[in-house]
């Protein structure tokens, strides 16, 4: 019977779930398969071909191939589609190394440039509207990238905490760890957004601002 993609994909999914992403091999999937390793390359050139088309399985998975929707207000639409590319990472073991390094796809510009489009609408010129969704779009994942590295790692880091006694000569940074290390990680990761967003908000006012002094001017005015 004929090895069909998409079965190869979710098959290297489920892989890398039980493994991660230093354990998953194409020796390792074609056992999984019951074929040989050459069979792989029929769909995929080479394994970085066949991690790219995971990322992107696993982004259509969490919904990140939805438009924007007509009317959305750009920071709730950006707030929300950064929860989602969260939770898509989250969904799989080393879903944010896996992601990592990847580009935007034909298939995907159309949801790129709605994107672009919410941006652009409230005041950013394309350029800045593609920095800001780069810009989220890292944070995200490097915020998930020491999210699973914390889980992975936790319990040979068990007791590497600072104690009080430790943290005695340092009171602002006491102060601020006792605040932030304890925080529900959903509420950490929105705080952390948010001042992107409100970085990305103050832009739109700068520019707002400068094209209100350029409609301003007249002939022989400055």
């Amino acid at each position: 019977m004929k090895l069909q993609r998409d079965v190869v994909i979710r098959t290297a999914l489920d892989l890398l779930d039980e493994v991660g992403i230093d354990g998953l091999s194409t020796r390792r999937l074609a056992e999984k398969l019951g074929v040989q390793s050459p069979a792989l390359y029929w769909h995929f050139k080479n394994k970085r071909a066949l991690l790219d088309a995971m990322a992107k399985a696993m982004m259509v998975e969490a919904g990140m191939d939805q438009p924007v929707e007509p009317g959305a207000d750009w920071r709730d639409w950006i707030a929300e589609d950064a929860r989602r590319f969260r939770r898509g990472l989250l969904a799989r073991r080393d879903g944010a190394r896996l992601h990592a390094g990847t580009r935007p796809e034909p298939e995907e510009f159309a949801a790129v440039e709605s994107e672009t489009a919410l941006l652009c609408a409230a005041g950013l010129s394309p350029a800045d509207a593609l920095r800001a969704e780069i810009a989220i779009g890292r944070y995200v994942v490097g915020w998930v990238l020491e999210e699973q590295a914390d889980a992975t790692d936790a319990a040979e880091r068990e007791g590497e905490r600072m104690t009080a006694a430790e943290m005695a000569g340092y009171p602002l940074l006491a102060e601020g760890m006792a605040a932030v290390r304890d925080a529900d990680p959903d509420a950490a990761f929105d705080y952390g957004l948010g001042l992107l967003l409100d970085g990305i908000a103050a832009k739109m006012r700068g520019q707002a601002r400068r094209s209100d002094g350029l409609n301003l001017t007249g002939p022989g005015q400055v």
